[in-house]
């Protein structure tokens, strides 16, 4: 990628050495280094890193670290033929569809598009420019799509557990919550023969973060948007002990899921140029101070033919310049836990 620092074809879950040549990055604590403790009588930081963030050192003095995340969820979302109560509504084509206690065929064929052909396009730009991504895998979906889940592992990239389910969380009791934990990371660990390293569940509830540190293991959780870097939070675990968990933040800008929003996009022109707006300024910032791009794609939403030049022509921005940091969330995580390490009451 001209220049560009890529991670290319890692196997999951090891990630590329982290470079400790001169000038590259070495292992310090940074003065700045913030602790979000969640466990406070106000459990919200909206301070975070401050006036000084720390200098995220990525590898060979990448100005950038950018992240491509694939959220694969066809087959898990909401539908009477998964024991719902009734059809999904989010992220599709149709505008604010109604919920119908029976199979809604239209909708069952805009989710297929993504795992049918989609996904593909999308899987295709990245194995020709030799690029890593992270997949977001629902359990569910891809237990029905073995080929996949093998292309996945196979092309390196990242599989992090994105729950049992594609449903909303908020008012499901924590009972059901955990057990869909249990049988989406285990259907992944079945599948791949590695247990995911990251989660996100996106439609979360108020208890998520306390049932994944719970379960444990964990080297990072992504559901916040609320950073342009790692940091770390301390968790209070449901039998009353802390435990400190790194926080890899994901996004709801730089990411196609507007195309399915009426504040969104409506075409590929805008969300190429945001995503281009946002590289550029955050490239800018980083020669002093070097943050992460996040961008969320989605099978049914990004991989149709109209949409899929905005991410032809970003990759093709991006691969014109240097000091790039093309990489899994897993990368990230473990680079940070190299730099900046845990380190309590900070």
């Amino acid at each position: 990628m001209n220049g560009t620092v890529a991670a290319r074809r890692a196997s999951q879950p090891s990630p590329p050495p982290v470079s400790t040549a001169a000038g590259a990055c070495r292992p310090h604590a940074s003065p700045a280094m913030a602790l979000y403790d969640s466990t406070l009588p106000y459990p919200r930081d909206l301070v975070g890193y401050g006036r000084n963030p720390p200098h995220a050192q990525w590898p060979d003095r990448a100005r950038i670290a950018v992240q491509f995340v694939l959220n694969y969820e066809e087959g898990g979302e909401n539908h009477v033929l998964h024991g719902d109560a009734g059809s999904e509504q989010f992220l599709s084509e149709m505008f604010n569809p109604a919920s119908y206690p029976d199979r809604h065929v239209s909708m069952d064929g805009i989710y297929e598009y993504g795992s049918r052909a989609g996904v593909w396009r999308i899987l295709r730009e990245f194995e020709k420019r030799q690029l890593p991504l992270t997949v977001f895998g629902v359990g569910m979906a891809l237990q029905r799509h073995p080929e996949l889940t093998a292309a996945f592992v196979e092309l390196g990239h990242e599989i992090a557990c994105h729950g049992w389910r594609w449903i909303h969380y908020q008012n499901v009791d924590e009972a059901t919550e955990r057990e869909h934990m249990r049988l989406g990371m285990g259907a992944i660990t079945q599948l791949t023969g590695q247990r995911p390293l990251g989660w996100y569940t996106g439609r979360d509830s108020p208890r998520t973060r306390r049932l994944v540190a719970d379960y444990g293991g964990f080297e990072y959780d992504s559901d916040y948007y609320g950073d342009d870097l790692p940091f770390w939070m301390q968790v209070q675990k449901t039998d009353g002990t802390v435990a400190p968990q790194l926080i890899v933040p994901y996004t709801l800008d730089c990411n196609d899921m507007r195309f399915a929003l009426p504040q969104g996009y409506s075409h590929a022109d805008p969300f190429f140029q945001y995503l281009k707006d946002s590289f550029d300024a955050l490239y800018a910032e980083g020669d002093e101070a070097p943050k992460m791009l996040s961008i969320g794609m989605h099978c049914r939403l990004l991989g149709r033919p109209g949409r899929i030049t905005a991410l032809q022509r970003f990759l093709d921005h991006i691969a014109r310049h240097d000091r790039v940091w093309v990489c899994r969330r897993l990368d990230i995580a473990r680079h940070w836990k190299t730099v900046h390490p845990y380190t309590p009451n900070r």
